[in-house]
């Protein structure tokens, strides 16, 4: 071997991911079953379908899925914390923005023990108001340390420009909305959205006949819970204003942070996938067009990134850095340069390949183990997309031209429809 001599790239020539197995429980709840693990580990997961836009009060979604954990009718947290840990399990809860997830992570050989804990848990939590009280002030005292940063002042301001503050997606919690829960506001939102019929389950990893009688013993034999499916929200139409540049000051701040956000097509839409290799040319990579100029040339920052957030319905691409206090016009300026470059030069072909190979094996480093390839499934499930979504997007990334690229650009990347939040001392 020649040291000296790069080794040749090669273009990955065969990608599948495991489809799951369907099916229904005696309840009527779907099991999504990926049994491709060797190791004898088990990962369970519950996805509610309710979140920040089933809520009736800031913060309701959220702290009830994480209060599931603080006490059921026959076990308090400290025995649900003790028992997960003598069996060497890994509680997880989340919620977004239309779903609630539930994930244990367990060993094979304890999963009859730890799906048990599980199963009471989100069968029957008492929301304990001491309990409650802890969790909160917990939050609430994180909640103000990151208030203070610029990068989450700009991040909450940009929804507000983009949404409109009356928006679903344009509200956020207030220091006082923590002192304002309430156990019977958490028992009301339970009530109303947790509920075999409103909740689809996902298992991965060596799944044994076993492993899928104790799950269906647990959670799919009996109907639990009050409510029903719960109906399609109607999502409203955004109501904010972007074009002018939007300053949130704090006047002690070493840096400022800069967000630029532009609404996009929603996932479903057939340009998706090809806007997402656009994207990660202009700054979705370290290699990018962004990174590029305002970080290796004109050294105004130490990262800058695009990305793009999807929400139900739509879907913002946003471009974010942190920045001295006095190079924030320059930022702005290179970010629009290259956004007009991208939208009236070709890229080349290199350029393009790189993008591509990077991409191709970013999703071979996400879905390499099968409890990755059981999140994927899971972001499909609560995307509503359909199970050709991965082909899909291997074929966007082998197949889109420079041409495509460009046009894309020049169709959705318009600077002056743009939403500009400074957070700084500015």
């Amino acid at each position: 071997m020649d040291r000296k001599i790069i080794p040749a790239i090669k273009d990955i020539a065969d990608f599948n991911i495991e489809r799951p197995v369907r099916k229904i429980m005696p309840n009527g709840m779907t099991a999504s079953i990926l049994d491709t693990g060797k190791e004898d580990v088990i990962r369970l997961d519950l996805v509610m379908r309710c979140g920040q836009l089933n809520q009736k009060f800031p913060l309701q979604a959220m702290m009830t899925n994480r209060m599931l954990r603080e006490g059921t009718e026959c076990m308090s947290s400290a025995q649900i914390a003790e028992k997960l840990d003598f069996y060497g399990a890994w509680l997880d809860l989340s919620s977004s923005v239309n779903c609630g997830f539930i994930t244990l992570y367990s060993l094979g050989k304890f999963f009859d023990k730890t799906i048990e804990v599980l199963a009471e848990m989100v069968k029957q939590p008492v929301f304990p108001e001491r309990e409650l009280r802890i969790v909160a002030d917990t939050n609430k005292q994180m909640y103000m340390v990151n208030a203070q940063r610029v990068e989450v002042m700009a991040r909450k301001r940009l929804n507000v420009e983009m949404f409109g503050e009356g928006h679903p997606l344009g509200r956020f919690a207030e220091e006082q909305d923590y002192d304002n829960l309430s156990a019977d506001m958490l028992k009301e939102f339970y009530r109303e959205n947790y509920s075999s019929d409103n909740c689809t389950l996902f298992v991965a990893g060596k799944v044994t006949e076993n492993v899928m009688k104790r799950i269906e013993e647990c959670l799919g034999q009996e109907k639990w819970g009050a409510c029903g499916k719960n109906t399609e929200l109607m999502i409203p139409e955004p109501t904010g204003k972007t074009g002018e540049i939007v300053k949130v000051e704090k006047k002690d701040a070493m840096q400022s942070s800069v967000k630029l956000g532009l609404f996009m097509p929603d996932r479903k839409h057939k340009d998706f996938l090809d806007l997402k290799v656009m994207n990660t040319m202009l700054g979705g990579y370290f290699g990018s067009r962004l990174m590029k100029n305002i970080r290796e040339d004109k050294g105004y920052t130490y990262g800058v990134a695009s990305g793009i957030v999807t929400y139900p319905g739509t879907s913002l691409l946003i471009v974010s850095t942190e920045t001295a206090n006095e190079y924030v016009e320059g930022v702005l300026k290179e970010v629009k340069n290259e956004i007009d470059r991208m939208k009236s030069e070709m890229p080349d072909k290199d350029e393009l390949n790189m993008v591509k190979n990077y991409m191709m094996g970013d999703i071979c480093r996400a879905y390499e183990n099968t409890l990755s390839i059981s999140e994927a499934w899971i972001y499909v499930m609560t995307a509503g997309l359909e199970d050709d979504f991965f082909e899909k997007s291997i074929d966007s990334i082998r197949n889109i031209s420079e041409k495509r690229i460009m046009e894309l650009a020049d169709k959705y990347l318009d600077w002056n429809s743009m939403a500009k939040v400074v957070a700084g001392n500015v």
